[in-house]
């Protein structure tokens, strides 16, 4: 049944004011906007006795009485009754215990509103719950997060639609990826079963591998020869590879960085190569330290053989270049004992 409020004498002289009801939903609506959902929280918290209290000591009803009242589900009901809850623990809002039916209290804004109540019922879960804590340490309203969660398919087609979705879904997965091994694993197997996603790996990890060779020179002043040899970096050198260092750092997240890695890269490697041959101390180094490395690789092959099948596998190409190894071996072995220093 509607009543029917008499106009105020005010209004009633003023043949242009709005028409009461206006008035009073205009009201209604700033004392909403001002206070959010904190209006109708307060609703229930001075309607709804709290746990621990019996029927007799206040005239408050239970949760599911004042639904029933209101023809909504106890579980609204109490997701505004925790809510305030939640909040008089914060000493933001008075204990349900202080509250009589029809009292009115001045109200939190309405912007803090949604750091108390979560909407739906998922947030009650494990899931739901760690869902809202990190909705609340990005600045956001959990509900915005939940809704999110539960419709994984709108968010796939957020992803695929629009690319600062997708840029925001990536930065959410790699920082995840820090803390879940699982996923990790998972990520890693999707990769290796993707050709696409194997080229462009390879190609990033080369290009990384080129940045920090060069930030090895920039940032530790240390060089490594083309036979492995590790050396203090020349003033000049450690100089270019700080240039093109920075110049790199400079680039946008989402710039191509491979072909800048391969010049910084190779103008480095030519660099060393023109150091080594600039000193001739360096450059017979650098042939000792090549001459060791191939010939510990020989070495490791040969130990590595066996020879208990030798009836199986046997085949006279095979004696043949052995018998050329030998005697290049022992040509090598001629030359150095003849270049031995004398005694």
């Amino acid at each position: 049944m509607t009543v029917a409020i008499a106009p105020s004498e005010e209004s009633a002289a003023r043949p242009d004011a709005p028409d009461p009801e206006v008035s009073r939903d205009a009201r209604d609506f700033g004392a909403y906007a001002r206070t959010g959902g904190w209006t109708f929280a307060l609703k229930v918290a001075r309607s709804v006795r709290p746990g621990g209290q019996s029927a007799e000591e206040t005239p408050k009803v239970s949760a599911k009485e004042f639904a029933e009242l209101a023809g909504c589900s106890p579980e609204r009901v109490m997701r505004y009754y925790r809510a305030w809850d939640k909040a008089a623990d914060d000493g933001l809002v008075p204990l349900f215990e202080a509250l009589a039916p029809g009292e009115d209290i001045e109200l939190p804004d309405a912007d803090v509103w949604h750091t108390y109540y979560v909407a739906r019922s998922s947030a009650s879960s494990e899931r739901g719950t760690a869902i809202a804590e990190a909705a609340q340490a990005e600045g956001i309203r959990p509900t915005k997060a939940l809704e999110v969660a539960e419709n994984p398919t709108a968010l796939r087609a957020a992803i695929l639609a629009d690319p600062s979705t997708a840029q925001a879904a990536r930065h959410a997965l790699l920082d995840r990826l820090k803390e879940d091994p699982a996923l990790q694993t998972e990520l890693a197997r999707d990769i290796a079963r993707t050709d696409d996603l194997k080229k462009a790996v390879a190609t990033e990890s080369r290009a990384a591998d080129r940045i920090g060779y060069v930030r090895q020179i920039a940032e530790k002043g240390q060089i490594k020869t083309p036979a492995g040899q590790t050396l203090d970096a020349p003033a000049e050198l450690r100089s270019e590879a700080e240039r093109h260092l920075s110049l790199l750092d400079e680039l946008e997240e989402g710039e191509d960085t491979g072909e800048w890695a391969a010049e910084a890269y190779d103008t480095m490697k030519n660099m060393v190569v023109e150091t080594v041959q600039a000193d001739p101390e360096l450059r017979v180094q650098e042939r000792r330290t090549k001459f060791y490395s191939s010939l510990q690789k020989a070495t490791k092959v040969f130990e590595e053989l066996t020879f208990d099948d030798a009836d199986d596998i046997y085949e006279d190409d095979m004696v043949q270049q052995l018998e050329e190894l030998q005697q290049a071996i022992g040509t090598c072995i001629a030359a150095l004992r003849g270049a031995a220093p004398k005694e």
